[in-house]
């Protein structure tokens, strides 16, 4: 069976439409933010922890800055896409054209992806306005942040069908994600923690993802790269069996 591309097309273009009318927005957004980030932490924490395992800390917290933004962004660009869908009845419309699920998600998770990572290129370079900033593994850095916005893109594609309400939309990215984000040494070494809260933060599934991305950059991480490797694919696979599910079944998809 052909791939019908022309649809994947279609729907990848209308998802960057969508983004296009909202460009400055979308790309102001990241930029203020990143400027207070490094304004509040860079400066006023800087000032006092120069360094962080040998990386100047202005540098130190790039990475965990562009997971933090680019999390969000792909679970709310993914979630959007798909929820607007249901909530203005057209997804009857998209379900009975000539589709296949696994087109349908390449479509809407391709296009919310590339505006992620968008995003998180624009982040790197207002980094740089602040801080030098080197990366150790330039390639690794780019499949790093290719297969994190795919990932998340999944999983905010699931809470998109999910949802039924605007509010259930932005329940688990506000009240599960995002503390998790904060919490998973972003801004923080993991051995600056008592051995206790150590051993406790090590079952936050984030802490694998912002290690391995910052691996990319110094060289160095809390985790080893290859068990956050591991972990960014075993999310990932979980990701595609729920949606394979929810396609199969037609969980709130159909009715």
């Amino acid at each position: 069976m052909t791939a019908n591309w022309r649809g994947v097309r279609a729907i990848y273009l209308f998802e960057l439409a969508r983004f296009g009318r909202t460009v400055w927005t979308s790309l102001a957004l990241p930029v203020i933010t990143t400027a207070l980030y490094f304004v509040v932490f860079g400066s006023a924490i800087g000032g006092r922890m120069s360094e962080v395992g040998g990386v100047p800390y202005g540098a130190f917290i790039v990475p965990g800055l562009m997971m933090l933004t680019m999390f969000t962004e792909s679970i709310s660009n993914a979630s959007f896409g798909i929820y607007m869908p249901k909530w203005t009845g057209t997804i009857y419309e998209m379900l009975s054209a000539p589709l296949s699920p696994l087109e349908t998600v390449v479509a809407y998770v391709g296009a919310a992806a590339t505006k992620s990572v968008i995003i998180g290129s624009i982040i790197f370079a207002t980094a740089h306005l602040f801080v030098d900033v080197q990366v150790a593994h330039p390639l690794f850095m780019v499949a790093f942040m290719l297969l994190m916005a795919v990932t998340f893109c999944l999983f905010g594609f699931i809470i998109g069908v999910w949802a039924q309400s605007f509010e259930q939309l932005q329940v688990i990215p506000l009240l599960v994600v995002y503390p998790l984000t904060f919490l998973g040494g972003a801004f923080y070494s993991l051995d600056m923690l008592p051995a206790a809260w150590r051993t406790i933060t090590l079952f936050n599934p984030v802490v694998y993802l912002i290690s391995g991305f910052r691996w990319t950059f110094f060289g160095k991480g809390d985790v080893g790269i290859a068990v956050s490797m591991g972990a960014v694919a075993l999310f990932l696979t979980l990701c595609l069996g729920v949606i394979f599910w929810m396609f199969r079944t037609g969980y709130r998809l159909k009715n």
